[in-house]
């Protein structure tokens, strides 16, 4: 029988709590998610971009040599937790379980990133494997589903700083490369010195070394010249809409009408010498979202603008087609003809400018009913407005590599960006897309003329400098000499190339791992002896280690 047991007295001190120490599993857990955090902290408008290094090399520091089921839960901790609030502006669109079912799905890829570094972690330089591995799911998110979402990637992050100049040989595949290269090195240097591994540190070094003087060497690979540069003055015209969010198409007369009227002032300062007149004037997208090929008034108001500013605008416009669909395009519209050519947006936005399986997501949010049902248009992207190619880019567009390489491969020697941000309000989706137009300047050698209807709207250098800037939800107007360049980067030429390579690299790498894994279980069991840790555990090979970078 056992013995009784007897209760404390009533005025005993209590029993202090021991305080448990975090499992290594929940530890690395929380620096996953800490990381992704971290990462959207440096993304814009903060300029915080030499910390993104430090967000990706703590997660390879949780990934590396953990089993493929908790590399890709660790990878998708960290993608969630940088994707909810990279993406948060999605939710005013289409509400908040659909932004959140949105970073989850994405997020998916971030977790199969991560299963792919686990997997290479295991090789020698294996920091340089996993940055392949990054880019070829950044190469897959970019393109499905639905088109696919390239916002977030590690390139579009790094729009100014050391890795920047990359973009000119690589575009923004190989500036993602460099980012993510340069945080796994640091990460696999730090844990080598810890343990007083100096040998084992210098493969690792040199990659991060290798990572760090990519953009100062790109920025001595000169672009091609095939014309000489020339000078030419452009407006852009930010009309403002008249409040936020995405009942401002409830007064889109009032949208076209600020555009006017804002235009009109431009016209007046330019007769006073106030300001230079322009060779040609830009709208933002849905700067007449009233069709002025089916209503005379819009048609009269944009004319009447033109006539006085003296030059042709292009004008952000939404369009009823013959067959009843409709386009979001850019009109050229002469001081003297009226529309003469077109621009229709070529690759339009899911769950905003059409929504895929409605009926399917209707159930989630009556909100999807909101969104539009817009077709995408043909073309290169170029009009040419006064002599001057003008390659177009409208709003989201600009994030996809192949349409602005196709606009510069077209003859475009500028780049525009019209867009519409005023549905996403005070919110950083406008300095998210700002960034990716520094970038493809960069890219391209072109400048940028971002022109958006509620700001911010920007003129870019070749070189990704920012010379002008509007401030949000306030009408401006930016008047400036813009350089016209005919140029040739090797980015322009490669084009997708580096991007397929290092996913080749990154294929190969998990294939190699992969295939190094079984010979080792095999070689195990043929001597009797369990295999190597690193092959089936969390912790790392005990064999050669040292070797591994």
């Amino acid at each position: 029988m056992a013995a009784p047991t007897l209760d404390p007295p009533a005025d005993a001190a209590p029993t202090p709590l021991r305080s448990r120490p975090l499992t290594p599993t929940l530890a690395r857990v929380l620096v996953a998610v800490g990381a992704g955090l971290l990462l959207y902290a440096t993304f814009p408008p903060r300029p915080l971009w030499w910390l993104a290094p430090v967000a990706y090399g703590l997660l390879f520091a949780v990934v590396r040599h953990v089993r493929v089921r908790r590399g890709f839960l660790l990878g998708f901790l960290f993608g969630l937790a940088f994707l909810l609030p990279l993406l948060s502006w999605t939710g005013g669109m289409v509400g908040a379980l659909p932004w959140i079912a949105l970073c989850v799905f994405e997020a998916l890829f971030f977790g199969l990133a991560g299963a792919g570094t686990a997997v290479v972690s295991r090789l020698r330089g294996a920091a340089l494997w996993a940055a392949a591995v990054w880019v070829g799911i950044e190469a897959v998110r970019g393109r499905v589903p639905f088109g696919g979402l390239p916002w977030g990637r590690a390139g579009f992050g790094q729009p100014e700083g050391l890795f920047l100049r990359t973009a000119s040989i690589g575009g923004v595949p190989l500036l993602s490369f460099v980012t993510v290269l340069a945080g796994f090195a640091l990460a696999e240097i730090v844990r080598r010195l810890v343990r007083r591994e100096i040998r084992g540190a210098a493969v690792p070094a040199a990659l991060l070394v290798l990572a760090l003087a990519a953009g100062p060497l790109a920025s001595l690979v000169p672009a091609t010249v095939d014309g000489p540069d020339r000078t030419v003055t452009i407006a852009a015209v930010q009309g403002n809409v008249p409040r936020l969010g995405l009942e401002f198409n409830a007064q889109r007369r009032a949208v076209l009408d600020n555009h006017v009227r804002v235009t009109e002032q431009l016209a007046a300062d330019i007769a006073a010498g106030r300001q230079a007149q322009p060779d040609v004037v830009i709208w933002p997208e849905n700067s007449s979202d009233i069709d002025p090929f089916r209503n005379a008034d819009a048609a009269a108001e944009i004319s009447r603008a033109a006539a006085l500013v003296k030059a042709p605008i292009l004008v952000g416009s939404v369009l009823v087609n013959a067959d009843r669909t409709t386009s979001n395009s850019v009109l050229l519209w002469d001081p003297v003809a009226g529309p003469v050519a077109r621009n229709d947006k070529r690759r339009i936005q899911p769950f905003g400018e059409y929504m895929p399986w409605r009926s399917f997501f209707r159930l989630f949010s009556s909100w999807v009913d909101r969104a539009g049902d817009f077709v995408p248009g043909p073309g290169p992207g170029v009009l040419n407005a006064a002599g001057i190619p003008v390659g177009i880019t409208i709003c989201w567009e600009v994030a996809f590599d192949d349409l602005v390489a196709d606009s510069v491969d077209a003859g475009a020697t500028v780049l525009a960006v019209p867009s519409n941000n005023a549905t996403f309000g005070l919110s950083e989706m406008t300095y998210q897309q700002l960034a990716m137009s520094k970038i493809r300047s960069v890219e391209h050698d072109r400048s940028s003329i971002v022109v958006t209807t509620s700001g911010v709207s920007a003129t870019i250098t070749p070189g990704g400098t920012v010379t002008a800037g509007t401030g949000q939800f306030v009408p401006g107007t930016l008047v400036g000499a813009t350089v016209l360049r005919d140029t040739t980067t090797l980015a322009s030429r490669l084009r997708s190339v580096p991007e397929w390579m290092l996913t080749v690299v990154g294929v190969v790498a998990i294939g190699a791992a992969v295939l190094r894994g079984r010979r080792r279980r095999t070689d195990s069991a043929v001597v009797g002896a369990p295999a190597a840790p690193g092959a089936h555990g969390e912790s790392g090979p005990t064999v050669r280690e040292d070797e591994d970078g």
